[in-house]
């Protein structure tokens, strides 16, 4: 039989085409990785552009790195320590997001340890080193863990006694038990001094603009829900879906409000004993009083605005004049000015509280005007506002709260503003 064999040029047209593939895939992966090197590039650099959750989670990671790594190092290659592990551990307890915490905890973390250590010392020196022994150091140290003045750090108690056992049925001699026990002890104070000074001394945590984003996010859902019961009683939508979508916003703005109680209170933790505060850029922040008042406010807002949509509800159920209502008319035009003053909330800034309550005032006055067409409107149709079965009086009322709840955040804000200048006038003076 005849074999069929390959003409040369058509094999060297075969390689030449694997090698313009392998040389296309190839650019393709380069030009794939670049692509990607340059889309981190952008994330990076705008975690550390902009202040946020991102650049904060970014800065904890890195100065937990540095912490741990230097008491590593203090412990292992300075100080000589055999089982230098429990520095960069302690160090990690250290860092924490805010100062004052950090504080708090590596001071409990440092007695609990102690006290673990001490519990294992007196039994191990008076009693020895049996199972009985060991039993005695568990009782104890699980019996002092229950006191609620070590917090979180309670737990660390036996955990200490029971690393200190080990260590000193490890050693031989009296000298090396004490050395041992001691140097547990040491590791936690190294570990604990590098971790509080890498938060203090780098970049401590100061949360206020984490708060700023909190009320951002809650008068975002607030200006939402607005704007969709607005366009709702523009368009005479009130079909039982239009009004669990309103309600479903409203279940959404009281997980913001949550969120937002959080992030101020993580704030003004931030503050305590951080030195940033005596930077010249920072002073201005005092505290989160009048950002409390105007969540508060926020707050009773969105429960008026749930009173509201349950007063639809029942207008839907009883009402025969819904969609025509001029009243509903106007009351759509009023709760859009309402969302448009709620929008200079979602742009808060502490750096601009003049303008923004200058904004919130002119907007406030807006509203005001459109309150008095809806006011109009129920006396020119003469609605029984006093009839308690009837939705008109509960609609009228929840209309003048939320324009005196929006009000009394324009005062807020204010007020923090005249709060700060003086306080910057004081310490003018004093210096």
């Amino acid at each position: 039989m005849s074999q069929v064999r390959k003409r040369p040029e058509a094999k060297e047209s075969y390689t030449a085409a694997d090698r313009a593939y392998g040389a296309a895939r190839r650019t393709v992966a380069h030009m794939a990785a670049v692509g990607f090197l340059k889309r981190a590039g952008r994330a990076g650099a705008a975690v550390f552009r902009h202040p946020g959750h991102e650049r904060n989670l970014v800065l904890l990671v890195l100065k937990s790195a540095l912490a741990a790594t230097v008491s590593w190092w203090l412990a292992k290659e300075v100080l000589d320590f055999e089982s230098p592990a429990f520095a960069p551990f302690s160090a990690l307890l250290a860092v924490n997001t805010t100062v004052d915490t950090s504080i708090r905890q590596a001071l409990r973390y440092t007695a609990a340890v102690t006290v673990g250590v001490t519990v294992q010392a007196v039994a191990g020196f008076l009693l020895g080193t049996g199972l009985s022994v060991f039993l005695v150091v568990a009782l104890v140290a699980l019996a002092i863990g229950q006191w609620k003045g070590l917090g979180e750090q309670s737990a660390q108690v036996p955990t200490a006694a029971f690393f200190a056992f080990s260590a000193f049925t490890s050693a031989s001699t009296t000298l090396t038990r004490a050395t041992m026990l001691g140097e547990i002890v040491a590791l936690v104070l190294v570990g604990c001094g590098i971790g509080l000074v890498v938060n203090v001394c780098l970049a401590p945590p100061l949360r206020y603009r984490s708060a700023e984003q909190g009320l951002r996010s809650f008068a975002c859902e607030i200006r939402g829900l607005l704007r969709a019961v607005a366009e709702g009683l523009e368009a005479g939508e009130y079909a039982p879906e239009r009004t669990r979508e309103w309600r479903a916003g409203g279940e959404r703005a009281h997980r913001a409000a949550v969120q937002a109680r959080a992030a101020l209170e993580t704030g003004d933790a931030s503050l305590r004993r951080n030195p940033r505060r005596l930077l010249p850029s920072h002073r201005r922040i005092t505290g989160f009083h009048r950002y409390r008042q105007v969540l508060s406010a926020m707050d009773r807002v969105v429960y008026q605005l749930n009173s509201l949509i349950r007063s639809l509800e029942q207008w839907r159920e009883t009402e025969n004049t819904y969609s025509s209502a001029p009243l509903l008319t106007a009351y759509s035009v009023y709760l859009a000015a309402l969302a448009d003053a709620v929008d200079v909330l979602t742009e808060l800034d502490l750096d601009r509280i003049p303008e923004r309550t200058t904004r919130l005032r002119e907007a406030d006055e807006v509203a005001e005007r459109a309150l008095e067409e809806v006011l109009g409107q129920a006396d020119r149709q003469e609605l029984p506002l006093t009839d308690p079965h009837r939705p008109f009086g509960v609609l009228v009322v929840e209309a003048t709260r939320l324009l005196e709840e929006l009000r009394y955040v324009a005062d807020a804000l204010d007020a923090a503003e005249q709060q700060g200048v003086a306080e910057r006038e004081r310490e003018s003076l004093a210096a």
